[in-house]
């Protein structure tokens, strides 16, 4: 019996070829392309994000920087200027500043707004109804654009009422009878 051999074609056989140094070089400027794209991202990103709103001072006191760019702001409410047209859902009203760093916000909301010193900012919300939250010494946190008439026009309105959210302290704790 005779035996077949079969063999290959050495054309069809596949090369291998090696990564050649040019090829290296594609890969190493496309990691390090991505590796700065990703670096950038991250510092960019905590540049932004260190602080979450700036304050009235700050706002009214750089008006040419901000004027017509989406800003957050906080600042204590005014009661005594809340208008709220119900028919045109229409909110205006007056911030004033507060300082930056505090220990108790509810204190800081009444200095701020006994201050006559303190820095003011009209406000103006549009289509929406008035807050039950919207009252005297809440904090208000703010998106939206200062326009060139000074007044803010707030497209996002997020509230803090401290007095309303005061947890009972460990040392009141309600006394039952007969234990």
């Amino acid at each position: 019996m005779a035996q077949a051999a079969w063999e290959k074609p050495l054309s069809s056989a596949p090369q291998h070829k090696g990564i050649t140094s040019s090829g290296r070089w594609k890969y190493l400027v496309g990691g390090l392309l991505i590796l700065g794209a990703v670096a950038y991202l991250v510092v960019s990103g905590m540049l932004s994000g260190a602080r979450y709103y700036i304050s009235v001072d700050e706002l009214t006191g750089n008006q040419a920087q901000y004027l017509g760019q989406n800003v957050r702001v906080a600042g204590a409410v005014l009661g005594e200027t809340i208008e709220y047209d119900s028919e045109n859902l229409i909110i205006t009203f007056t911030v004033v500043s507060m300082p930056e760093e505090y220990d108790n916000l509810a204190d800081a909301l009444h200095e701020a707004v006994s201050d006559p010193n303190a820095t003011r900012m009209q406000v103006r919300v549009e289509n929406q109804v008035k807050p039950e939250l919207l009252q005297n010494e809440a904090q208000a946190i703010m998106t939206g654009q200062l326009g060139s008439d000074g007044i803010f026009h707030v497209s996002e309105l997020n509230l803090k009422c401290p007095s309303r959210f005061i947890e009972n302290q460990p040392d009141q704790a309600i006394a039952h009878p007969g234990v």
